[in-house]
């Protein structure tokens, strides 16, 4: 899956925005050791704590293509509990849910 319609649609408008962005996580990324999914389930954890659904299901969906399991996933949910909140923690689970919902039916339809 692509990014969402909405980016897509501000990269289309103002590429060399986005462009620079892009670049700049790039540049996040490249700055030090840690491995593809590591990066994506720590930036899981902050999309969950900063209450970002967007970024819930992107970085879901992101870590899932960089091997990690649904398992881990919800685990990265879990361990919120004791900084954000059992109610925050729920929701942002059931947006982790729902992406793996969502790639499990994919799957099943290839």
């Amino acid at each position: 899956m692509g990014a969402p319609r909405p980016y897509q649609q501000v990269k289309q408008r103002y590429p060399e925005l986005v462009a620079a962005y892009e670049e700049l996580g790039r540049q996040c990324h490249d700055a030090g050791p840690l491995e593809e999914k590591c990066r994506e389930l720590v930036k899981l954890g902050i999309a969950i704590g900063a209450r970002l659904e967007g970024a819930v299901h992107a970085h879901t969906r992101l870590a899932l293509e960089k091997g990690a399991t649904p398992e881990e996933l919800l685990h990265v949910a879990f361990l919120a509990t004791t900084t954000v909140g059992f109610s925050t923690m729920m929701t942002a689970r059931s947006w982790v849910e729902e992406t793996l919902e969502k790639a499990a039916s994919k799957a099943a339809a290839r």
